[in-house]
């Protein structure tokens, strides 16, 4: 999740980029994309179904208590009269809601109990627990014939006294490949809790243990973000964490891949990848292999003048390919809004790569990429925001051709080009009409945070404006008092 109003942008120190972590401001999108890229189905109608944040939302008077909203696929796409809108006052929802807790400020999907429905896992980080102020809570939503309820469990945390914000990061995927779904859970400490063998009625784990990467800890926020996906071709699931490396003065931010194995997550064979803060996995060349998306957004100096390794000016996401020995760290391909026919040029504060997502928009077995550029300007709009889709081939993502670019002066996506819309904030390729092509939403700031998400289907070929609507807090049961920030992060 990504908040540009209250985010540290160009700085390389752990502290001023973490700054905006402390208040959920900045980077906690998740991905549970594989090389085919499953869609939630709450409610197991076979369509796919959208979840995401308003994690700044008043409940009952509660500034930032929160909420989450579900939206639940149709033959004619998302719309906001088919949706669950769930805080933590709401009936059977463990909690209460209370302001900072956050609540939906990460989540994370995956079927934990087995029952053919997908469940939620959400993430309150500012919740306090008991005297522990910002401890931070973690719930399972369990998912149903009537999709998500609010009925759900607490999932407690197994160290309560050694790290602030449970819950703030989050990946679901089977990382020992049993066949059962494990969590991933991310805090402020370096430490990652892995919830095994999925989690039962009571809120019980199969298993956990332990893995600890090479990142700053406690007074750098812990992870940025948690990505799950199949990078290896193996029936586990891999996991990449993004972070800042502890062996540098300045805590550059780097990433890592940890293998999937039997045992589950091993720290023994990560590898260091190219940066990012934000990540997206799956096969963009149909090899088998699950591809790696890193954004690195900011511009290649910070405030003091520093260089930062490897980032463009106005972003640049990095395209790290699959094999079966892992990723090819070696042949790491850098995209900017100045490679090929890219959409825009590549500005300061474009913050290209800001958010990503993969998905085939076309079926053609391809995973196309949509790259959030939340920070661009048009004409006088500054920070309007806009989106740029990519489509894969046998031979990686094409930078030449088909590209795509939307913004909301594009005929037919609805709104205007607005300051400071950061439309772009989160994105989201997820088929919600069931015939098997990824269609696009759009997360962005509309209305002084406010928050809006827009959807843009497919047409079977590209993405179209043809029946494109935007799904609003007011239509969806999100009070607009304060910055819900509504559609700030979606669930992968």
């Amino acid at each position: 999740m990504h908040r540009p109003l209250r985010l540290a942008l160009a700085t390389a120190t752990a502290a001023a980029l973490t700054g905006g972590l402390l208040t959920f401001s900045a980077v906690t999108a998740t991905a549970a994309d594989s090389t085919t890229v499953p869609h939630a189905d709450f409610n197991g109608d076979g369509i796919g179904d959208v979840a995401f944040s308003a994690d700044g939302a008043y409940v009952n008077g509660r500034s930032g208590a929160g909420q989450l909203v579900v939206l639940y696929g149709t033959s004619s796409g998302v719309h906001s009269d088919k949706r669950s809108t769930i805080s933590q006052n709401t009936a059977g929802s463990p909690g209460t809601a209370e302001s900072g807790d956050h609540f939906g400020a990460e989540t994370a999907y995956a079927d934990f109990n087995g029952d053919g429905y997908d469940d939620i896992a959400v993430g309150s980080p500012g919740e306090d627990v008991g005297s522990d102020k910002d401890g931070g809570g973690l719930a399972i939503l369990w998912g149903s014939a009537q999709g998500i309820t609010g009925k759900g469990v607490t999932v407690a945390d197994p160290a309560p006294s050694s790290h602030d914000y449970w819950g703030k990061n989050l990946a679901a995927g089977d990382f020992d490949g049993d066949g059962r779904a494990d969590l991933a859970v991310g805090s402020s400490a370096a430490t990652i809790y892995v919830l095994k063998g999925g989690i039962d009625a009571s809120g019980v784990p199969g298993g956990k243990y332990t893995i600890k990467p090479p990142i700053m800890g406690t007074d750098a926020s812990g992870p940025l973000n948690l990505t799950a996906g199949n990078i290896n071709g193996g029936k586990e699931t891999d996991l990449v964490v993004d972070g800042f490396e502890t062996d540098t003065d300045y805590g550059w931010n780097r990433n890592y891949y940890i293998p999937g194995t039997s045992s589950g997550l091993d720290m023994s064979q990560s590898e260091t990848l190219k940066p990012g803060v934000i990540t997206a996995i799956g096969d963009i060349d149909g090899d088998g292999y699950g591809d790696v998306v890193s954004g690195a957004y900011w511009n290649t100096t910070t405030e003091d003048g520093t260089s930062v390794p490897d980032s463009g000016k106005g972003g640049k996401v990095w395209v790290t390919y699959g094999s079966d020995g892992g990723p090819l760290t070696t042949a790491a391909t850098g995209i900017t809004q100045d490679t090929g026919n890219v959409p825009g040029t590549a500005e300061g504060n474009d913050f290209f790569g800001y958010e990503l997502d993969l998905g085939d928009i076309d079926g053609d077995g391809y995973l196309d990429l949509a790259i959030g550029v939340a920070g661009e300007n048009i004409g006088s709009a500054t920070n309007t925001g806009s989106v740029a889709v990519l489509y894969g081939t046998p031979t990686g993502l094409n930078t030449q051709t088909r590209a795509q670019g939307f913004a909301q002066s594009t005929p037919g996506v609805p709104g205007n080009d607005e300051k400071n819309d950061y439309f772009g904030q989160d994105v989201k390729l997820d088929d919600v009409t069931g015939d098997g092509r990824a269609d696009l939403l759009v997360g962005s700031e509309e209305n002084a945070a406010n928050g809006a998400v827009t959807y843009l289907p497919s047409d079977g070929t590209k993405i179209s404006t043809s029946g494109s609507r935007t799904i609003s807090p007011s239509t969806s049961g999100v009070s607009t008092t304060g910055t819900p920030y509504f559609g700030a992060n979606f669930a992968d």
